[in-house]
């Protein structure tokens, strides 16, 4: 039977689909720009751009043909070969960034398993084998594989799976003295977000990060950061580093970097490359041309003023909207964030019905995404349209008064 003549519905998830996640009860089949509609023709204005993936939007013209020349040209070639898009996007991110090397591979959860490897392996080659452990923070998130959420900083998602990789320190974000309390000659790599995104939208402080790659210096450690939500313009610069004066050793980007195509990147030093070899680390899909083609793509859009100045234009929109509600409501104890990664923090007494927030707003045809228990979390396309702001802080208006009246 053809695929397209199989019928299916949200019920179809729940036989078919490993049981790992609790989709909403529409079923999304178009979108155009943050416009989405599902199997019933209901629209929905998307606040939740794919988490931060769908940059651009939905089917961004530029995307969309550069999907079909690609695709018409040369999808696969394995690392037995490079290709074309892949040295063109690399060479781009290296003018765009601090690095001078980059490694492609297909999700955030890679990049950072690379970048985590790389850091230890490092140490290992230019210090000692004993130089191994790695910081990071309480809330972090940087993937699933068993390396990359024993480093996040969140037991819900590591515990059950057996032992987990040793060496692994967490310690408060934002708590510099509890990093100095921790670090020493053994450390090889500092990992954080800049901006915490699945641990509540959390910004990092300039005098945090300023502090991190001091710390990091002193004690001949690598400092890693997660740009995998944060970065490709999230936060009005392209990577969210360039807000705190400082440079990484190694920077890892996913999400937005195809603009919903899966592809990922970590970039680093020439000396920090100088360690890997043939053979130490590689990927079957990474580097593929068919993503590098998006990849390119996206990067030109978004590395523009014009898409980058006009971050903070959004993000204010979405503040004052959110500001009036709250004048209305009495929800929200605090609006966080930078640029358009953003949450608004329900008080105490409505931190519970985040879930019931989701769904009323689903209802109201608005999509907007939960991190943790009590933020409710805008990451919407960079250049969605002050009027589908505007249609869409209308409906989740709607959606909060029918939560608290309930």
């Amino acid at each position: 039977m053809a695929a397209e003549n199989i019928a299916v519905t949200r019920e179809t998830f729940d036989n078919v689909i490993l049981p790992v996640y609790a989709p909403a009860q529409f079923v999304p089949v178009k979108g155009k720009g943050s416009r989405v509609w599902d199997q019933q023709g209901k629209e929905y204005i998307d606040f939740s751009g794919g988490i931060a993936v769908t940059a651009l939007g939905h089917c961004h013209p530029a995307l969309v043909e550069t999907l079909k020349r690609q695709g018409e040209t040369l999808w696969h070639t394995s690392n037995v070969f490079t290709n074309e898009p892949a040295l063109r996007l690399a060479t781009k991110l290296i003018a765009a960034t601090f690095a001078d090397r980059v490694f492609f591979g297909n999700s955030g959860a890679e990049a950072n398993e690379a970048a985590f490897k790389l850091a230890r392996y490092y140490a290992c080659k230019k210090h000692s084998p004993f130089k191994s452990k790695i910081i990071a923070f309480h809330n972090a998130f940087h993937g699933r594989t068993l390396f990359t959420v024993s480093v996040g900083g969140q037991p819900k998602y590591s515990d059950g799976f057996g032992p987990k990789p040793a060496d692994i320190v967490h310690v408060p974000f934002n708590d510099l003295a509890a990093v100095k309390a921790v670090i020493d000659d053994h450390t090889c790599a500092i990992v954080v977000e800049p901006i915490q995104g699945e641990g509540g939208v959390m910004p990092a402080t300039p005098e945090f990060m300023q502090g991190l790659r001091a710390l990091c210096d002193e004690h001949n450690a690598l400092l890693v950061l997660d740009e995998v939500q944060s970065g490709m313009g999230r936060s009005g610069k392209l990577f969210s580093y360039e807000h705190y004066g400082i440079q990484p050793d190694i920077l890892t980007t996913a999400k937005a970097l195809g603009g919903g195509f899966p592809v990922s990147a970590m970039l680093t030093t020439h000396e920090i490359a100088s360690v890997m070899a043939p053979g130490v680390h590689g990927t079957t899909y990474g580097g593929n041309p068919l993503a590098c083609a998006i990849a390119e793509t996206a990067l030109d859009i978004i590395n523009t003023p014009a898409v980058l100045a006009g971050v903070e234009a959004r993000r204010q929109q979405f503040t004052d909207a959110l500001m009036a509600l709250d004048s209305e409501l009495d929800i929200f104890s605090e609006i966080r964030g930078k640029g358009l990664l953003m949450g608004a923090v329900l008080k105490p007494e409505h931190a519970s019905k985040a879930r019931d927030i989701l769904n009323a707003a689903a209802a109201e045809g608005v999509m907007i995404l939960s991190a943790g228990s009590d933020v409710i979390r805008f990451v919407p396309s960079l250049v969605i349209t002050p009027e589908e702001i505007d249609a869409g802080m209308t409906r989740f208006a709607a959606a909060l008064r029918r939560v608290i009246a309930a």
